[in-house]
């Protein structure tokens, strides 16, 4: 096979040098206390078994055989659209093959030049991503920070042509601090302003608002711009949607490249969401209750232990202890996970430099015999 060019290889060597090279993990048995399964319905039996039954007779198709433009738009994907709007209290839905698909298409498409983003600058890397693939200039604002935003619109809007449109993103659960913005707020500003907002719900779909959203548990479905929904994290499939009015579906249909040049998720990931969304109607309010008893658990054990100022505040299931340095970081998560706990370091450039971290995700069927255990651990290691 032919070398790798000398600047790839000097570019691994860095990563190296910085003690944050990346390798693919192998699979292990360990306590889950890493993953985004939150309540458990990637290993439930009942949607592997319903998924085979709905396709039966039906959709046999191993593939979609194409693009959603062209062969692969089948019946599942229109029935899944239409529940997902009713249950997300939406106009329309439109299915995405991931959430990164579902960013990168939006944000590249949606803000035109001379169009102003404005995002969090914790956001997730899709919608940086995105956000570059466009044309529209982009600002991030201090993380959570109304005011900052707040100070940013109005110094643009004072600059900017009148025709500008301003987008305004953020996360309802941020994947690497498990925290909230003040919605409410943010909803306000920009309603006084003339704002877009986009919410970005990808750890909080299915947990929030009775197996919904975040935005669908504060009410304020009709004051967002869009909204995106994964079915990879709490809902245990695979896939992404974005939820708005039937005008950016149709946009989106027309203009989203990451939709339009792709070929479409098979019918068995199709069925697979319906029939999660099923049962989460059927096991909610058990998997709900005991994933929230859970975190409720964990931080009063963190308290009790003397570590909560170690961790960013969160009432999600993402909870991050800071670890500065990949080498020390690193050291904290092997030492757990020979003692069996699935514990993962956070390394930049994932997260800043400097604040490196372990990131605890909970679940529904952790024990508190186990969040116990794993905590205790931690505080042996981040004693001096």
């Amino acid at each position: 096979m032919e070398k790798l060019p000398p600047k790839l290889e000097n570019k691994l060597r860095e990563r190296l040098a910085q003690d944050a090279f990346r390798r693919l993990p192998s699979y292990t048995d360990r306590i889950d206390f890493s993953s985004n399964d939150y309540l458990g319905l990637a290993q439930n039996d009942d949607i592997a078994k319903l998924t085979l039954e709905l396709l039966h007779g039906t959709n046999n198709f191993n593939g979609a055989t194409g693009s959603r433009l062209l062969t692969g738009n089948h019946t599942g994907y229109s029935e899944l659209e239409t529940f997902l709007a009713v249950h997300h209290r939406a106009e329309t839905a439109l299915v995405f093959n991931s959430g990164y698909d579902a960013n990168v298409g939006f944000f590249s498409a949606v803000p035109q030049r001379g169009d102003i983003v404005l995002y969090d600058e914790l956001i997730h890397a899709s919608i940086r991503d995105g956000i570059q693939m466009g044309h529209a200039k982009s600002y991030k604002f201090a993380h959570n920070d109304v005011g900052d935003l707040k100070r940013r619109v109005e110094s643009i809007q004072a600059q900017s042509a009148k025709d500008a449109d301003i987008y305004i993103v953020t996360e309802s659960v941020f994947s690497m601090d498990g925290d909230t913005p003040d919605l409410f707020a943010m909803v306000k500003l920009c309603e006084e302003h003339s704002c877009y907002l986009i919410i970005d719900e990808a750890h909080a779909t299915g947990i929030f608002g009775e197996g919904r959203d975040m935005v669908c548990a504060l009410g304020l479905e009709e004051q967002v711009f869009a909204r995106l929904i994964t079915f990879g994290k709490a809902m245990g499939c695979h896939g992404a949607a974005i939820l708005g009015s039937e005008a950016l579906k149709d946009y989106l249909v027309n203009f989203a490249r990451s939709l339009i040049y792709t070929t479409a998720l098979s019918p068995h990931s199709v069925a697979a969401v319906q029939v999660a969304y099923q049962v989460l109607g059927q096991i909610g309010p058990t998997v709900h209750n005991q994933l929230f008893e859970n975190i409720g658990f964990f931080k009063e054990e963190c308290k009790k232990l003397g570590i909560s100022d170690s961790f960013v505040e969160s009432n999600s299931a993402i909870h991050c202890v800071v670890v500065p340095g990949s080498g020390r970081v690193k050291q904290i998560a092997a030492h757990l996970q020979e003692e069996g706990f699935e514990v993962k370091p956070i390394l930049s450039p994932t997260v800043k430099e400097g604040s490196e971290r372990l990131r605890f995700c909970l679940h529904a069927f952790n024990t508190t015999e186990e969040i116990s255990r794993v905590l205790l651990s931690l505080k042996k290691e981040l004693q001096p």
